[in-house]
């Protein structure tokens, strides 16, 4: 990609002020909607231009969220590898604690790690948990983005996977939704949203997209959730 359409692409995200939190989200999809086959397989769908976008994203904010489905499907390392900048805080949301205790996300590597959890049990000492017992109704997707933002994280990436992605945006705490389409059909297999159901096309997010064509045929699709494509603002949830 050229310089001035990573400029225009990533300035939103870099002059959030701070005020409030920043929450972008990232779907990496085929053509027609899937983010995985059938049984799981998903790895590398975008390719390595999708790749280095996601870890670009990374760079620039403050602390990256995954549910658990992610890190027990991929055991993503969170990291910054692929770009130059630092790597952010790595949040996990684990209610029940299925996640392995030796995952990549919980390497000690000097970034915070936080993890969203009613189980306080193995988890390595450096690693901040947050319940309920806590912080009352801290799974709410409101209530988890204050709790980070308390500890100083206003830029945040939602990563992933499709059913946290999903609830954030039907929680109305998305302002930006990042879509890399990959020109490959599965046919089948797990659908990269599931938002809660609407009766007309009237109650559809209409948000103002703008495409973005990346190295590898890729189209990356830079979605502002807080205004419709007729330039009418849309309500703020928080």
């Amino acid at each position: 990609m050229l310089a001035d359409p990573l400029t225009a692409l990533y300035e939103p995200l870099l002059r959030s002020s701070g005020s409030r939190p920043f929450i972008i989200a990232q779907i990496g999809q085929s053509l027609d909607g899937r983010i995985a086959t059938p049984t799981g397989k998903s790895r590398y769908i975008n390719g390595f231009a999708g790749l280095d976008h996601l870890h670009r994203l990374r760079a620039l904010v403050d602390a990256v969220v995954v549910g658990v489905g992610t890190v027990m499907a991929d055991d993503p390392q969170l990291t910054t590898r692929r770009v130059e900048g630092r790597s952010p805080a790595r949040v996990v949301i684990d209610r029940s604690g299925r996640s392995s205790r030796e995952a990549k996300w919980l390497r000690q590597d000097g970034c915070g790690r936080i993890v969203f959890s009613e189980d306080p049990e193995g988890w390595p000492d450096a690693v901040e948990r947050i319940g309920t017992d806590i912080e009352p109704d801290v799974f709410d997707p409101a209530r988890l983005i204050e709790a980070l933002a308390i500890r100083g994280h206003h830029r945040i990436l939602i990563e992933g996977g499709a059913a946290t992605v999903s609830r954030f945006i039907d929680a109305g705490m998305v302002d930006r939704l990042h879509i890399c389409l990959s020109p490959m059909i599965l046919g089948s297999g797990r659908a990269a949203l599931d938002l809660r159901p609407i009766d007309n096309l009237c109650d559809a997010l209409h948000p103002h997209a703008r495409p973005y064509l990346l190295d590898d045929g890729n189209v990356l699709y830079d979605c502002d959730l807080r205004s419709d494509a007729g330039g009418e603002p849309h309500g703020d949830a928080r």
